[in-house]
């Protein structure tokens, strides 16, 4: 598949799980990548593994908690291929790292899931706008979630800044859809990363339920997603297939959202 030859994209938070199946997704459709994420010896191994399947790949260590690296971002993933096409805002703070009732809640941890989840990606959108404005087509694609719709309990920041990202997103769509560019969402379920592995085991633990009981009923097709099953929809979203779609969010969960 080479649907992507010729594009640049940047993936954050592309050292594992869904941003790691979405890098070699994109690698495979023909895009150079650029992965960004906190770990070096992650982004070696994407890094690594891409260009063993024949992709193009490079990687910028990348902290987005802090607002001076993300807004060098942009620029410093330019620098191995040129001007970035594609921006996947996929890095996040998830209610695992310190799950707890709002009434209980931490502002440090507050500042800090809306600072990666949500201010991140403005901020990213924001400078990837202009090249994308110039050459008339540009994609931005935002790992968002099924709790961007529904609410979870004892997560409050992510389950806003979730909320929140939908709408920045669907207020980029509006404003460049005649220029070429498309904005969208994926709203992934629960799925197998070790960011979720800890919310799924606080919730049995919470719930008083067998784990592996409390997993399988996750979703109504049963047992949580694996993040390959995200992968496909960016690429897609990334496609000139999808150039008539902006401003949607889509639902991959197992059946959790039917709307």
């Amino acid at each position: 598949m080479t649907a992507l030859n010729g594009r640049v994209a940047l993936v954050t938070g592309g050292g594992r799980g869904i941003g790691h199946a979405i890098a070699l997704q994109l690698a495979a459709a023909g895009a150079q990548v650029v992965v960004a994420s906190r770990s070096q010896d992650e982004l070696a191994s994407v890094v690594r593994e891409i260009s063993d399947a024949g992709g193009v790949a490079a990687a910028v260590e990348c902290d987005l908690s802090d607002r001076s690296q993300t807004l060098a971002l942009v620029a410093d993933a330019g620098e191995p291929f040129g001007p970035v096409d594609i921006l996947v805002n996929n890095a996040g703070v998830g209610s695992s790292a310190d799950p707890r009732p709002l009434a209980e809640f931490r502002d440090e941890f507050w500042d800090l899931t809306l600072e990666v989840n949500l201010t991140a990606p403005y901020l990213l959108s924001k400078a990837a706008l202009p090249h994308m404005r110039e050459q008339k087509w540009g994609r931005i694609i935002t790992v968002a979630s099924i709790n961007g719709r529904i609410t979870a309990p004892h997560a409050g920041a992510y389950v806003a800044s979730k909320h929140g990202v939908l709408g920045l997103m669907r207020s980029l769509a509006s404003e460049h859809a005649p220029e070429g560019i498309t904005v969208n969402c994926i709203c992934p379920g629960p799925v197998q990363t070790r960011m979720n592995d800890v919310r799924v085991e606080y919730d049995a633990e919470r719930l008083g339920r067998d784990l592996e009981a409390h997993e399988k009923q996750l979703t109504p097709v049963g047992g949580r997603l694996i993040p390959a099953d995200i992968a496909p929809m960016a690429v897609y979203l990334a496609s000139d297939a999808a150039r008539m779609i902006t401003g949607q969010a889509y639902n991959i969960d197992g059946g959790i959202c039917m709307a």
